[in-house]
């Protein structure tokens, strides 16, 4: 598979990574060869980039940490609890737990791969496909930095949950300085009211825009003052803003553009321990992503290094049809090589 930019999509080529609506059903399987329809639908709900099958890099995976199936759920309980706060309902916290027990399983089975941020979103499932980013970013953090089970359940819910705040507000609302009406302060109220949850997981919602520095929203909190859970989906949070802004005005940066960006942010915004951990579990590279090389050749992302996210193995292929020359770089190896631009 490839990633690629909806642009450069044709007629005949086949999806490469299921899509899925906000619900949680499928919108377009992968297998699908896409048509000229098909491509002018995904342009218009907001797909902007997307995997395709190529025969020259058909064993290229993904390498996801969590399964079809797991996705699904989440979107699926996600999209329910959301539905049912927008009209005033009562929401199952019990459902949202053993989705995010499955969620878990998946990550601690997966633990040596680095974190791929591959699923394809649409308007309609960006906010859900957001808070599963975020609760996976955040959850391989926590397992890095020694949580034990319980404290990882508690981390997964609230990062899953931090935007909760957010439902039933105006977008031009959602960003409010005014404290008592910031969705920060909406989330953590939403979360008290359940008593079935951990009250820590209600002050992740609370506590997820305040910045080390003591200048973020709602409180003005400083170091420790900020619990360790809210430090980590801040970190995580951030990152997937970074690389899928919420306003379309906002310059998108490529993941390694972002992750130079936060770390600028080391001990001021965010906490520099949580930011050494996110260092070393998160693909700067993904696979499938076509890049130039400092060779001047180009090549496509094959396979990751657990511990060197910026170091991955490239796929050169040159020639004709009848004649390709293919070769593999792995740059953990070829220390003088080094990737100067992504293509898209």
């Amino acid at each position: 598979m490839r990633y690629v930019s909806i642009d450069h999509v044709e007629p005949g080529q086949f999806l490469g990574k299921t899509i899925y609506s906000g619900n949680g059903t499928v919108l377009l399987g992968a297998g699908v060869q896409l048509t000229v329809y098909m491509i002018s639908t995904l342009n218009r709900i907001g797909v902007t980039m997307l995997y395709i099958q190529d025969p020259m890099f058909e064993d290229i995976e993904t390498d996801d940490m969590l399964s079809e199936a797991t996705k699904q759920g989440v979107l699926q309980v996600m999209n329910n609890a959301f539905e049912a706060i927008r009209s005033g309902k009562d929401w199952n916290t019990q459902l949202i737990g053993s989705n995010v027990d499955n969620l878990l399983t998946d990550i601690m089975n997966n633990k040596e791969l680095l974190v791929q941020l591959t699923d394809i979103r649409t308007k309609d499932n960006n906010q859900y496909i957001h808070a599963i980013n975020v609760c996976l970013i955040s959850s391989v953090i926590g397992i890095n930095m020694g949580l034990n089970y319980q404290q990882l359940k508690e981390l997964a819910t609230g990062a899953l949950l931090h935007d909760i705040g957010k439902t039933g507000m105006r977008e031009e609302d959602q960003l409010v300085s005014d404290l008592k009406n910031h969705h920060t302060w909406k989330g953590f109220e939403k979360l008290k009211s359940k008593r079935e949850l951990s009250l820590l997981i209600a002050h992740v919602a609370l506590q997820h825009h305040e910045r080390i520095d003591g200048f973020g929203l709602p409180r003005g909190l400083t170091g420790d003052e900020i619990h360790l859970y809210a430090k980590i989906v801040s970190a995580a949070d951030t990152y997937e803003r970074l690389i899928h802004p919420l306003e379309p005005k906002d310059k998108k940066l490529l993941p390694h553009e972002a992750c130079e960006e936060m770390m600028a942010m080391s001990e001021k915004q965010l906490d520099h321990e949580v930011l050494s951990q996110f260092n070393r579990i998160v693909s700067v590279y993904p696979n499938g992503t076509a890049v130039r090389l400092s060779t001047k050749e180009t090549g496509v992302v094959v396979r990751q290094h657990r511990g060197l996210p910026g170091r991955p193995v490239i796929r050169i292929v040159q020639g004709e049809a009848s004649r390709f020359d293919v070769k593999e770089l792995d740059l953990a190896q070829e220390t003088t090589v080094f990737i100067e631009a992504v293509l898209s």
